[in-house]
Protein backbone atom coordinates (compact mmCIF):
# COMPACT_ATOMS: atom_id res chain seq x y z
CA UNK A 1 0.00 0.00 0.00
CA UNK A 2 1.72 3.52 -1.02
CA UNK A 3 2.46 5.37 1.86
CA UNK A 4 0.50 8.95 2.39
CA UNK A 5 0.72 11.63 4.83
CA UNK A 6 0.27 10.61 9.07
CA UNK A 7 1.51 7.46 8.20
CA UNK A 8 3.78 6.33 10.94
CA UNK A 9 7.17 4.34 9.22
CA UNK A 10 10.32 3.24 10.28
CA UNK A 11 13.03 4.97 7.93
CA UNK A 12 16.74 4.13 7.94
CA UNK A 13 18.64 7.16 5.94
CA UNK A 14 22.18 8.76 5.71
CA UNK A 15 22.41 12.31 4.52
CA UNK A 16 25.86 13.25 2.52
CA UNK A 17 26.87 16.82 1.88
CA UNK A 18 27.84 18.22 -1.85
CA UNK A 19 31.87 16.02 -1.23
CA UNK A 20 30.07 13.16 -0.03
CA UNK A 21 30.58 13.66 3.75
CA UNK A 22 28.15 12.35 6.13
CA UNK A 23 26.65 14.76 8.65
CA UNK A 24 23.60 12.41 9.86
CA UNK A 25 22.62 8.04 9.59
CA UNK A 26 20.84 5.79 11.01
CA UNK A 27 23.24 3.24 10.21
CA UNK A 28 25.39 2.62 12.84
CA UNK A 29 28.21 0.65 10.73
CA UNK A 30 27.91 3.75 8.41
CA UNK A 31 28.54 6.12 11.52
CA UNK A 32 31.25 4.24 12.50
CA UNK A 33 33.28 3.95 8.96
CA UNK A 34 32.21 7.75 8.55
CA UNK A 35 33.48 8.83 12.12
CA UNK A 36 30.37 10.26 13.37
CA UNK A 37 29.40 7.31 15.43
CA UNK A 38 28.03 8.56 19.22
CA UNK A 39 27.22 6.06 21.76
CA UNK A 40 24.16 7.90 22.67
CA UNK A 41 22.96 8.07 18.84
CA UNK A 42 19.99 5.76 18.28
CA UNK A 43 20.63 3.58 15.53
CA UNK A 44 18.78 1.39 13.45
CA UNK A 45 16.05 3.67 12.19
CA UNK A 46 14.14 6.53 13.22
CA UNK A 47 10.12 6.37 13.29
CA UNK A 48 8.77 9.45 11.48
CA UNK A 49 5.73 10.75 10.64
CA UNK A 50 5.33 11.60 6.85
CA UNK A 51 4.31 15.10 6.28
CA UNK A 52 4.46 16.00 9.71
CA UNK A 53 8.57 17.93 9.23
CA UNK A 54 9.84 14.96 11.08
CA UNK A 55 12.52 15.10 8.17
CA UNK A 56 13.82 17.73 5.49
CA UNK A 57 10.86 18.89 3.09
CA UNK A 58 12.57 16.97 0.12
CA UNK A 59 12.91 13.54 1.81
CA UNK A 60 9.66 14.05 3.40
CA UNK A 61 7.64 14.67 -0.37
CA UNK A 62 9.98 11.77 -2.11
CA UNK A 63 8.09 9.25 0.65
CA UNK A 64 4.71 9.78 0.10
CA UNK A 65 3.73 7.32 -2.53
CA UNK A 66 6.42 4.62 -1.95
CA UNK A 67 5.93 1.23 -0.55
CA UNK A 68 7.36 -0.77 2.28
CA UNK A 69 11.18 -1.92 1.49
CA UNK A 70 11.55 0.93 -0.58
CA UNK A 71 14.88 2.19 -1.23
CA UNK A 72 16.23 5.12 -3.32
CA UNK A 73 18.54 8.28 -2.95
CA UNK A 74 17.04 12.06 -3.18
CA UNK A 75 19.49 15.49 -3.97
CA UNK A 76 18.03 18.47 -3.32
CA UNK A 77 19.13 22.30 -2.85
CA UNK A 78 18.35 24.61 0.11
CA UNK A 79 15.13 25.01 -0.65
CA UNK A 80 13.95 21.69 0.13
CA UNK A 81 16.63 20.97 2.80
CA UNK A 82 18.15 23.01 5.18
CA UNK A 83 16.89 26.19 3.84
CA UNK A 84 19.00 29.47 2.81
CA UNK A 85 20.77 31.09 6.09
CA UNK A 86 18.69 34.20 8.21
CA UNK A 87 20.49 37.21 8.87
CA UNK A 88 17.98 37.06 12.03
CA UNK A 89 18.85 34.22 13.24
CA UNK A 90 22.39 35.77 13.97
CA UNK A 91 22.51 37.89 16.91
CA UNK A 92 25.23 39.51 19.13
CA UNK A 93 25.00 39.03 22.62
CA UNK A 94 26.78 40.22 26.39
CA UNK A 95 29.35 37.86 26.59
CA UNK A 96 28.24 38.32 30.48
CA UNK A 97 25.17 36.04 29.35
CA UNK A 98 27.90 33.21 29.31
CA UNK A 99 29.68 31.15 32.49
CA UNK A 100 32.19 33.32 33.98
CA UNK A 101 31.51 35.72 30.99
CA UNK A 102 33.89 33.58 28.51
CA UNK A 103 32.63 33.09 24.79
CA UNK A 104 34.89 31.52 22.34
CA UNK A 105 34.92 31.46 18.67
CA UNK A 106 32.93 27.68 18.33
CA UNK A 107 31.53 27.04 21.53
CA UNK A 108 28.16 25.34 20.77
CA UNK A 109 25.25 26.78 22.88
CA UNK A 110 21.30 26.42 23.11
CA UNK A 111 18.99 28.82 24.16
CA UNK A 112 15.23 28.64 23.93
CA UNK A 113 15.32 24.97 22.29
CA UNK A 114 18.27 26.12 19.58
CA UNK A 115 21.33 25.36 19.21
CA UNK A 116 23.79 27.70 18.15
CA UNK A 117 27.36 28.43 17.21
CA UNK A 118 29.70 31.83 18.58
CA UNK A 119 31.65 32.54 14.72
CA UNK A 120 33.19 36.13 16.23
CA UNK A 121 33.98 37.93 20.00
CA UNK A 122 35.20 40.96 19.73
CA UNK A 123 35.52 43.27 23.06
CA UNK A 124 32.31 42.33 25.04
CA UNK A 125 30.29 41.04 22.82
CA UNK A 126 29.82 37.71 20.68
CA UNK A 127 28.13 36.44 17.84
CA UNK A 128 26.16 33.28 17.62
CA UNK A 129 24.68 31.86 14.64
CA UNK A 130 21.17 30.04 14.94
CA UNK A 131 21.38 28.80 11.39
CA UNK A 132 21.80 25.50 10.38
CA UNK A 133 25.31 24.37 9.67
CA UNK A 134 24.12 23.09 6.54
CA UNK A 135 22.17 26.06 5.45
CA UNK A 136 22.36 26.64 2.19
CA UNK A 137 23.42 23.77 1.05
CA UNK A 138 22.47 20.85 -1.27
CA UNK A 139 22.39 17.81 0.41
CA UNK A 140 21.70 13.81 -0.93
CA UNK A 141 19.97 11.28 0.92
CA UNK A 142 20.08 7.71 0.72
CA UNK A 143 17.02 6.17 2.14
CA UNK A 144 15.01 2.52 3.19
CA UNK A 145 11.55 2.57 4.15
CA UNK A 146 11.66 -0.39 6.83
CA UNK A 147 8.25 -0.77 8.44
CA UNK A 148 4.89 0.92 8.66
CA UNK A 149 3.84 1.12 12.36
CA UNK A 150 0.46 -0.32 13.24
CA UNK A 151 -0.52 -0.11 16.49
CA UNK A 152 -0.82 2.47 19.08
CA UNK A 153 2.02 1.53 21.69
CA UNK A 154 4.60 1.78 18.21
CA UNK A 155 3.48 4.58 17.40
CA UNK A 156 4.28 6.47 20.81
CA UNK A 157 7.08 4.07 21.50
CA UNK A 158 8.54 5.74 18.43
CA UNK A 159 7.72 9.61 18.83
CA UNK A 160 9.43 9.67 22.47
CA UNK A 161 12.19 8.65 20.75
CA UNK A 162 12.12 10.59 18.07
CA UNK A 163 11.76 13.78 20.33
CA UNK A 164 13.39 12.52 23.26
CA UNK A 165 15.95 10.17 22.22
CA UNK A 166 14.52 7.77 25.13
CA UNK A 167 13.68 4.41 23.94
CA UNK A 168 11.46 1.61 24.82
CA UNK A 169 9.43 4.44 27.04
CA UNK A 170 6.82 2.24 29.21
CA UNK A 171 3.73 2.66 28.19
CA UNK A 172 -0.31 1.78 29.52
CA UNK A 173 -2.97 2.12 27.44
CA UNK A 174 -5.99 2.03 28.69
CA UNK A 175 -9.30 2.46 26.33
CA UNK A 176 -8.48 5.65 24.92
CA UNK A 177 -6.15 6.87 27.68
CA UNK A 178 -2.16 6.43 27.55
CA UNK A 179 -0.06 6.79 30.80
CA UNK A 180 3.75 7.32 29.05
CA UNK A 181 6.38 6.78 31.80
CA UNK A 182 8.90 9.08 31.58
CA UNK A 183 12.40 9.21 33.73
CA UNK A 184 13.28 10.83 36.40
CA UNK A 185 15.07 14.30 35.68
CA UNK A 186 13.79 14.97 31.84
CA UNK A 187 11.23 17.38 33.06
CA UNK A 188 14.34 19.93 33.39
CA UNK A 189 15.57 18.74 30.00
CA UNK A 190 15.35 21.84 27.40
CA UNK A 191 14.27 19.41 24.23
CA UNK A 192 11.63 17.72 26.32
CA UNK A 193 10.19 20.99 27.67
CA UNK A 194 9.70 22.69 24.07
CA UNK A 195 8.89 19.00 22.31
CA UNK A 196 6.61 17.51 24.66
CA UNK A 197 3.15 19.44 23.44
CA UNK A 198 4.23 18.58 19.60
CA UNK A 199 4.48 15.42 20.63
CA UNK A 200 1.22 14.83 22.16
CA UNK A 201 -0.57 16.58 19.54
CA UNK A 202 0.88 14.51 17.28
CA UNK A 203 -0.32 11.46 19.10
CA UNK A 204 -3.46 12.73 19.55
CA UNK A 205 -3.92 13.47 15.94
CA UNK A 206 -2.85 10.28 14.76
CA UNK A 207 -4.32 7.70 17.37
CA UNK A 208 -7.86 6.93 18.29
CA UNK A 209 -6.54 8.43 21.69
CA UNK A 210 -8.65 11.15 23.88
CA UNK A 211 -5.71 11.47 26.02
CA UNK A 212 -2.24 11.08 26.98
CA UNK A 213 -0.88 11.41 30.44
CA UNK A 214 3.31 11.99 31.09
CA UNK A 215 4.06 10.49 34.15
CA UNK A 216 7.25 10.77 36.15
CA UNK A 217 7.57 8.42 39.12
CA UNK A 218 10.70 8.74 41.67
CA UNK A 219 11.93 5.42 43.17
CA UNK A 220 13.48 5.61 46.86
CA UNK A 221 16.75 4.99 44.86
CA UNK A 222 16.46 7.56 42.45
CA UNK A 223 15.96 9.96 45.63
CA UNK A 224 19.22 8.81 46.83
CA UNK A 225 21.27 9.37 43.77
Amino acid sequence: MALKKGDFIRLNYTGRMENGTVFDTTDEEVAKAENVYTPQGLYGGDVVVIGYGHTIAGLDKELEGKEVGAEGEVTMGPEDAFGMPKEELIQSVSTSKFKDGKAQVGMVIESDGRQGVVTKVIGRRATIDFNSPLAGKSVTYSYKVEAVMETTEEKIKGLFALYTGIQDAGIKISGDVADVEIPTGITFNQRWLFGKGKLADEILNNTDLKEIRFVESVKKEDKAE
